[in-house]
């Protein structure tokens, strides 16, 4: 099943800097894996996600756990009421643009994590 957002997802692979936080790989087998318990995507689709998660992540700059960007993700907790996860992957965002994100992109498909991320002056695909 295709995601509305894939075509998105199919341009950030042009993208020749992609920026995530390390967790982010671990988000991602959560999803599919809860996705594919409620047969949303079969194992097929699954493992071509999986085979493209690689591909992207041979070229993505990681951003590390560090002790200011786990601060910077309580006080996004406070402010915006977003959850551990969430508020560690905005910092990460944060961290890597130099708390400066006028004119960078956020991608998520989260409302509350946009929303947050807009707020904070990114721009949000």
């Amino acid at each position: 099943m295709e995601e509305t957002s894939s075509e998105r997802l199919k341009q950030l692979e042009q993208d020749p800097l992609m920026v995530v936080w390390w967790g982010t790989s671990v988000e991602v087998e959560s999803a599919l894996f809860r996705r594919s318990s409620n047969s949303e995507i079969d194992a097929s689709n699954a493992e071509r996600a999986r085979t493209r998660l690689t591909f992207l992540s041979n070229s993505w700059i990681e951003i590390q756990p560090t002790d200011s960007i786990r601060e910077m993700a309580k006080r996004l907790i406070r402010v915006h009421g977003l959850r551990s996860a969430d508020s560690l992957q905005l910092a990460a965002a944060l961290g890597a643009c130099g708390n400066h994100p006028k004119n960078q992109n956020f991608l998520t498909g989260d409302q509350n994590l946009k929303r947050a991320a807009t707020k904070e002056g990114f721009s949000c695909l």
